[in-house]
């Protein structure tokens, strides 16, 4: 109650000055019309008795110098055409701005009214009612937006390898809008749910691998298993959201342990290096004993052919090898003697072969 008689009060005080709504009352406090009348007096008529004409009212002297600003001449009559000639180019404008929307090639329009969904414009010229009966909210949808995780400054963010071990990995994650109403009205951070959901299927991508994999071989294999697991998550949220791609940025073990890393790192490669060398001497022994087999195959072949030749061949090439290496001439013919020492430095310096003549050749 004390409210409303307030506001009644103030509404008063607005009209008149004193009095009540009619202007202020005749001597004595009559009320009548006419002299000495005792019925109501027309509340457009002077006072009675003479008294002085009625003041103007708050609201009168505020229109009167409304009237001055326009350009009117104060009598309440000139400004009206002015006023309303401005409020229909006010009223206009606010009409053509908030009713015609220019919605570019990339974008879409999200149309409210009185906040709740209405429609989608596509691009071009759209109409609407003016607001706040609806209004539109342009989204870019061929933008590709990325995320950095971690932030840019923010330290280190360490993730658990499969096999107990602890890396240091900053990734990217590229998206953009492939629903607006969707991303519009179903998450309420957009950007806060893209980076949880991503951090989410980097850990539990990344506990699968070990840690030569993590920061190495497996690379390509873990940002392709986390984009597949995040699509599979926000397309479950009705997000609206279409993950373009995932980037190891870098993956490095922890900075307190980076020395001892370095130092098992080298200790690896010189073994897998020794490995490479003993697998290479490996095949190559494999690939003489090869080609050895192949050889006797070839010679049994023609021994099977003719084992008289083939036997005398052998005893020679065998017989070749044995006195290769030995410093003496070994020759059997008639009138010569069985054995003739040769010094070696002159064997050497003549001829390095060995001479061998079968029993009865010349």
């Amino acid at each position: 109650m004390s409210a409303q008689t307030g506001w009644k009060a103030r509404a008063i005080a607005l009209l008149t000055d004193t009095g009540g709504p009619w202007g202020n009352r005749g001597s004595g406090g009559s009320q009548g019309g006419g002299s000495g009348g005792n019925g109501p007096r027309n509340p457009w008529s002077a006072p009675p008795g003479g008294g002085n004409p009625r003041r103007p009212s708050a609201l009168d002297a505020l229109l009167q110098r409304l009237a001055g600003r326009f350009g009117g001449n104060g009598d309440g009559g000139a400004p009206w055409p002015m006023i309303r000639l401005g409020g229909g180019i006010v009223l206009g404008l606010w009409v053509l701005l908030t009713s015609v929307h220019s919605i570019a090639p990339q974008e879409r329009g999200i149309v409210t009214t009185f906040g709740a969904y209405s429609r989608t414009l596509e691009s071009g010229i759209g109409l609407t009612l003016p607001a706040p009966i609806e209004r539109v909210t342009k989204l870019n949808v061929a933008e590709i937006r990325t995320i950095d995780i971690p932030n840019s400054g923010s330290g280190e963010n360490f993730v658990l390898t499969g096999d107990q071990n602890i890396i240091d990995l900053d990734y990217s994650v590229r998206w953009s809008i492939a629903d607006p109403e969707l991303f519009r009205f179903q998450l309420t951070d957009p950007e806060e749910t893209i980076r949880e959901v991503a951090e989410s299927a980097m850990r539990a991508s990344v506990s699968r691998v070990d840690l030569t994999g993590a920061i190495g071989a497996k690379r390509g294999l873990i940002e392709a298993d986390v984009e597949r697991r995040m699509r599979a998550i926000l397309s479950a949220y009705r997000s609206g959201i279409r993950i373009e791609g995932v980037a190891i940025k870098r993956a490095d073990p922890p900075a307190a342990v980076m020395d001892a890393f370095k130092d098992v790192t080298a200790a690896q490669q010189e073994a897998q290096s020794m490995i490479n060398q003993a697998n290479t001497y490996s095949q190559q022994v494999t690939q003489r004993a090869l080609g050895e087999a192949q050889a006797f195959d070839k010679v049994y072949v023609q021994y099977k052919l003719s084992p008289t030749v083939t036997r005398r061949r052998m005893y020679y090439e065998t017989m070749e090898q044995v006195l290769s290496k030995l410093d003496k001439t070994i020759i059997e013919t008639p009138n010569v003697m069985p054995y003739v020492a040769v010094p070696p430095g002159t064997r050497k310096a003549a001829d390095p072969e060995t001479t061998v003549t079968a029993p009865g050749g010349r």
